[in-house]
């Protein structure tokens, strides 16, 4: 059975992409990638299929979100946020709003500025934070704030809230998200392949989990520079405190569902399988990697049936259906009321370009509906303020999922 996308977005097809595997290879592939530090010179693919195009010429572009009004912050992997604003009819890319390229290090493999969130109370106390890796190749946590007369930020308002080693140049997870007030935050197990120092099962390890802080100087004087919330699953039990869930690979994309407060979380597989978890207001949840990959037994391949982790409502496999599938991007449950995907999950595949929605509700054991082809490669997924969903494709452009 076609999905509500396939069948609400038909008439506004694009044509297909021709996408060079060279370059799907770059940045989020499954296999370690631990040595690519290049940046491919494929040609922007054409077509696609679901999308409407609003700007192209962005450097590297993967990640898109709003700040509460109507303009888009899209981060470039170099080390720049910039701002796509809709004038006199079409969008533009208005202004650089941070540059921070002197503190990012070598942004091949899967290096670089990964991630964006703007505090609750932004309109008030002009922070956001940024997730990046720096000249050490190590992850940092950073606070900024907007300049309070201008509409850029101001880059000497930085504040390091939490620097995390990082053994290898892959998997470095990225995303970090608000709900309410705890800033969330997604980290790879570390890299290479197989998780060789086991950090994503260690429970003293930051790498492999969901981190779980609130990132406000607590007193104002340092040297503190986030406080952990008591109910987080492991205060007063063996475990960091700031851990929030463990058991993942690299998870490339999360979201909350604006209506029911579940957690999406995409993990980019090792071997086969891809998988997208959802899970409640609960913590201290295990997803399973190293010892599984999707629903399946790692390295074995068997599949689990018992003494199973958490297992992902979403598998799929790189190769079916004559796709090449290489690497989960996760997505965002629309939301916007009278929208065609209205209460539909939509995530994608990075290197197929294959675009999913299912249900808010998808089970375990649904079948995956069939996919739209969009001919972008899929670095990341984002909302605007209005509900809206968007796409970045890493080779330069952003784009409007048609039907959210």
């Amino acid at each position: 059975m076609p999905s509500v996308l396939t069948r609400a977005l038909s008439s506004r097809r694009l044509g297909r992409a021709l996408v060079a595997p060279v370059v799907a290879a770059l940045l989020f592939a499954a296999a370690p990638a631990a040595g690519s530090t290049h940046r491919s010179a494929a040609p922007e693919p054409q077509g696609g299929t679901g999308l409407t195009m609003l700007v192209g010429g962005l450097r590297d572009p993967l990640f898109v979100t709003n700040a509460g009004d109507d303009r888009l912050f899209v981060v470039e992997k170099p080390g720049r946020v910039r701002i796509v604003k809709h004038v006199g009819g079409d969008w533009r890319v208005s202004n650089t709003f941070l540059d921070i390229r002197d503190r990012v290090g070598a942004s091949g493999s899967e290096q670089g500025l990964l991630g964006l969130a703007f505090h609750p109370d932004y309109e008030t106390n002009r922070r956001f934070y940024v997730n990046y890796t720096d000249n050490g190749g190590d992850t940092v946590i950073a606070e900024y704030r907007k300049r309070a007369n201008g509409p850029d930020a101001n880059p000497g308002s930085f504040r390091r809230v939490m620097g995390i080693k990082h053994p290898f140049a892959n998997h470095n997870g990225g995303w970090l998200g608000f709900k309410g007030s705890l800033l969330y935050i997604a980290t790879g197990d570390g890299g290479s392949g197989g998780d060789p120092m086991e950090n994503a099962q260690d429970l003293e390890s930051r790498l492999g989990k969901i981190l779980r802080l609130d990132p406000l100087d607590p007193d104002g004087n340092g040297p503190k520079s986030y406080s952990v919330p008591a109910s987080n699953p492991f205060v007063g039990r063996p475990g960091l405190d700031v851990i929030w869930s463990y058991g993942l690979r690299n998870p490339w994309r999360n979201s909350f569902d604006a209506a029911t407060g579940d957690f999406w979380i995409a993990d980019v597989g090792e071997e086969e399988y891809e998988e997208v978890n959802r899970v409640g207001s609960g913590g201290g949840i295990n997803f399973g990697w190293d010892r599984l990959e999707g629903r399946h037994r790692y390295p074995s391949g068997e599949l689990c049936q018992s003494d199973c982790k958490t297992l992902p409502v979403v598998e799929y496999r790189h190769t079916v259906d004559g796709a090449d599938n290489c690497s989960v991007t996760g997505g965002y449950v629309a939301r916007r009321p009278g929208a065609a995907l209205n209460g539909r999950y939509v995530f994608g595949d990075y290197c197929s370009g294959r675009m999913w929605d299912i249900s808010a509700s998808h089970d375990a054991g649904d079948p995956l509906p069939a996919p739209v082809s969009t001919g972008r490669l899929i670095s990341s997924f984002g909302e605007g303020s209005d509900g809206r969903i968007y796409l970045t494709d890493i080779l330069g452009s952003l784009w409007r999922v048609d039907g959210t």
